[in-house]
């Protein structure tokens, strides 16, 4: 494989306090007692959708949602680099992918206005993770955040590999239904933000890692 793409919440980095500690701050203002992380880190991956839903029982069918909606990323926006870390095990397989001359990158649904500066802020030896990827594409990057493929497409313009060369890893269903339209081998990241509820061995992928170094056992 010419290019390995990844996620980004879940998958290389945990936004999952962060993402938490917004919400808990959120549900405060409005008289609601916090949650545990336990609770959280199951959702994390799905956005203020999944964590408006879990916190506050709203979907975006309620009147309030979109009010809440900006409220909570407000709220993310002046905390969402306070713990962000490169999940366990994860600076290892970026090593070794650079060791072996693999190319990585980044294709993600979170918006731009915190993509940047999110990867900016994890470091990685003496640089960061910006400085280090191939590409990094977020969800308001194309008309159609995944699951459509418009940012895995985005991505193979910006380093010019085709998509049959390219594996893409995430840990939600939208990633491998992301990456199969786009004509890319996909991967599940067992190790992110799987709730109990999912059933990834259902989603259709080409192969379940359970660590991030098992991933190059399949790029062969």
């Amino acid at each position: 494989m010419s290019m390995i793409l990844f996620d980004l919440d879940g998958t290389l980095v945990d936004t999952a306090h962060d993402l938490g500690l917004a919400l808990n701050i959120q549900l405060e203002r409005h008289g609601k007692p916090a949650l545990a992380h336990d609770a959280i880190w199951p959702v994390a991956s799905h956005g203020s959708r999944g964590l408006l839903a879990l916190g506050f029982g709203i979907t975006t069918e309620d009147s309030c949602f979109e009010a809440m909606r900006v409220e909570y990323l407000d709220l993310y926006a002046s905390v969402f680099t306070n713990n962000a870390m490169l999940l366990p095990g994860i600076a290892e397989l970026l090593e070794t992918l650079d060791y072996h001359g693999i190319r990585w990158g980044i294709v993600t649904n979170k918006p731009r206005r915190f993509s940047v500066d999110l990867v900016k802020a994890v470091k990685m030896g003496g640089t960061n993770l910006h400085q280090r990827s191939a590409c990094l594409v977020c969800g308001d990057d194309a008309a159609q955040p995944k699951p459509a493929p418009d940012t895995l497409l985005i991505a193979c313009k910006e380093t010019g590999v085709l998509p049959s060369e390219c594996i893409y890893v995430g840990d939600a269903e939208r990633d491998v239904q992301a990456g199969h339209a786009a004509g890319m081998k996909t991967i599940v990241a067992m190790f992110g933000y799987i709730a109990a509820t999912d059933q990834p061995a259902e989603w259709g992928a080409d192969a379940l890692i359970k660590s991030p170094l098992e991933l190059m056992s399949h790029l062969s």
